[in-house]
């Protein structure tokens, strides 16, 4: 199984760049459940894309033009979605903002290089 700390300091958790304008920090996680912060510049993408994780997530600052599925949305801090598995998805940052990710089970690409998963 695996888990992380039971405490993650941002300042200690590196950040990974995912695509131009966009990164990522992973928090806590375990084979269920997964939280990861995404940051975004202002015109960054979270490119089109699906996964088989439910995923939910919430705005926490900025904000975007969601697309889930064949609709979409402008969405601002304090929003949030709900992302179903293998729904195709993305979005694009209108304001520099954050967005909290909450994935199950967890994105094991995002800490495990040689996993099966899809990234971002």
């Amino acid at each position: 199984m695996m888990q992380s700390d039971l405490f993650q300091f941002g300042n200690d958790i590196p950040w990974e760049q995912t695509g131009e304008g966009v990164k990522r920090q992973v928090l806590g996680y375990d084979d269920k459940l997964m939280l990861v912060k995404v940051k975004f510049n202002k015109g960054g993408r979270g490119e089109m894309h699906s996964h088989p994780h439910t995923q939910v997530s919430y705005v926490e600052s900025g904000a975007f033009e969601l697309t889930i599925g064949d609709v979409t949305r402008i969405i601002r801090m304090g929003d949030g979605y709900f992302v179903p598995p293998d729904t195709i998805h993305g979005c694009l940052c209108l304001e520099e903002g954050m967005l909290i990710d909450a994935f199950s089970p967890a994105r094991r690409t995002f800490i495990d290089a040689t996993s099966d998963d899809y990234i971002l």
